[in-house]
């Protein structure tokens, strides 16, 4: 399986709903590593890296929610694998 790296910005009602917590644990039950953050805008911003697969998984997963989110749209980025990730974060909101 090929590895992939998806950077995203969630914009909607994203912030105050679980969306950071059930992006890390929906990532880490596909065994995808990065980090999730709120910005101070309003959106939630999110690197994803492990197999494609999964990514993509996780990347749907994103485009939902957890219910009481609602997703407006994804920005979403493909980019190469790094590799600099051993899980996934709750990263420092900015």
């Amino acid at each position: 399986m090929p590895l992939a790296r998806a950077h995203l910005i969630v914009h909607g009602r994203v912030q105050g709903v679980w969306f950071r917590g059930g992006t890390q644990s929906f990532a880490r039950s596909r065994g995808v590593t990065g980090w999730v953050r709120n910005r101070a805008e309003g959106t939630v911003e999110a690197v994803l890296e492990g197999d494609e697969e999964s990514v993509r998984a996780v990347v749907a997963w994103c485009r939902e929610g957890p219910p009481g989110a609602r997703v407006d749209r994804v920005e979403l980025k493909w980019a190469p694998h790094v590799g600099e990730f051993d899980q996934m974060v709750i990263a420092h909101s900015y």
